[in-house]
């Protein structure tokens, strides 16, 4: 069997239904002229649980293996329906809205080239798209940034969300940076037009990048429930990562704004009470799912020519620690969301999880690079070539074709 991804089953220990394939969508065709591509990088710091976030209920090992942290098809623990053998965490309400709309995607059994599980490493694997760790001069969504045309003002810049801008999307592409609001207060506005003026006339250049951050400030303020968040995230992360998302996507829709960004959230670190209702776990996929409802209503009618990919550093094992929770694995998910996306289906060669179909005996088996995945991205939605993208953009990798068929 072929997926249409056009990933093939070589490593298989049983049958695999027909739903294991991709679903073909049958979207209705863009022309290149009508579309104003977008993509949204979001890192999931600390190494989600793939088997909790898109739980595989249809493996006759899942149950056993993953213990009291297994979801369910009905019951106390039952989650949301995908395809029947695979379902979405409770908490991915919005995602499941948005995949029986064939706008989301999961990738299961997915992982960087990183086998070494650090956090540390993991992550500079996986930001800056290089095959070892120890790169940190630029990040792969930087260079691919460097890599389009600038044939319209904010094509070839990017959005850096944060204090401080995620790896992937630092290095020598322009890239504008914006903190959401939460801890202390902003200046008023008069203050910020005096610096403004003071810089315009002491040092034009530096005035000319506050300006663009006042600017970016304002527009990413519009996001309804924004600017009220003057104190640090009263909601909590689930509302931090909506307020920034919806920021985020605020700054991408405008005609003229960036067309590529990057957030990044923490707290995936699951090493206890990782099946609590409430847990980390939990709180962090609603601000996940708060984050994918965010950018699909903030960006309008942007969001047709959008593209959103959450990732993380590797996954988790399959078994269960002894604090119900679960330790630094291999494979996890990549979850894919968009109008512009051919969603509604799981990307997957699954390779099982009998005891002897797992990686090292104790985690998810990796049967897809994510560069793979990443590739295809950037091919479909920018036009980006095969020898650019193993290249320049994620080095030493010409091995790794981009997936095919991912975008609508």
């Amino acid at each position: 069997m072929r997926s249409r991804a056009g990933v093939s089953s070589a490593r298989r220990a049983q049958p695999r239904p027909e739903s294991f394939a991709a679903r073909d969508s049958s979207p209705c065709q863009r022309t290149p002229q009508a579309r104003d591509p977008r993509l949204v990088v979001i890192i999931l710091r600390g190494a989600l649980d793939g088997l909790s976030a898109a739980p595989p209920i249809g493996d006759p090992d899942y149950a056993d293996l993953h213990g009291d942290l297994a979801f369910a098809a009905s019951g106390d623990r039952a989650a949301l329906p995908l395809d029947g053998y695979f379902f979405a965490h409770p908490a991915l309400g919005a995602f499941k809205r948005l995949y029986d709309k064939r706008q989301a995607a999961v990738v299961h059994a997915v992982a960087t080239g990183y086998r070494d599980r650090s956090h540390f490493d993991g992550q500079d694997v996986l930001e800056s798209g290089y095959p070892s760790p120890g790169r940190t001069e630029s990040g792969w969504l930087n260079r691919a940034l460097s890599a389009l045309p600038a044939s319209r003002a904010g094509a070839s810049h990017g959005l850096g969300v944060g204090a401080i801008a995620p790896l992937v999307i630092r290095g020598p592409a322009p890239a504008l940076g914006w903190a959401p609001p939460g801890g202390v207060a902003p200046a008023s506005g008069d203050l910020a037009q005096r610096v403004l003026d003071l810089y315009n006339h002491a040092d034009p250049a530096l005035g000319q990048k506050l300006g663009e951050a006042l600017m970016a400030e304002k527009v990413a303020a519009e996001a309804p429930g924004t600017a009220a968040a003057k104190t640090p995230h009263p909601g909590g992360p689930v509302e931090a990562m909506r307020v920034a998302a919806a920021g985020a996507a605020r700054l991408i829709a405008a005609p003229d704004g960036p067309r590529i960004a990057a957030l990044a959230y923490d707290g995936f670190d699951t090493h206890f009470n990782e099946g609590a209702a409430q847990g980390y776990l939990a709180q962090r996929l609603q601000g996940l799912d708060a984050a994918f409802d965010a950018l699909e209503t903030n960006l309008g009618d942007a969001w047709k020519d959008t593209v959103v990919a959450a990732i993380t550093e590797f996954g988790r094992t399959a078994r269960v620690n002894g604090t119900h929770g679960t330790d630094h694995g291999t494979a996890t998910v990549a979850l894919l969301a968009g109008g512009a996306l051919a969603g509604g289906r799981i990307i997957a060669d699954w390779p099982s999880l009998k005891p002897a179909s797992l990686y090292e005996g104790r985690d998810l088996y990796p049967t897809m690079d994510l560069r793979g995945v990443l590739k295809g991205l950037l091919a479909d939605q920018f036009g980006l070539s095969q020898k650019t993208l193993a290249g320049a953009i994620f080095p030493d990798s010409g091995a790794i074709a981009p997936m095919k068929g991912l975008v609508a």
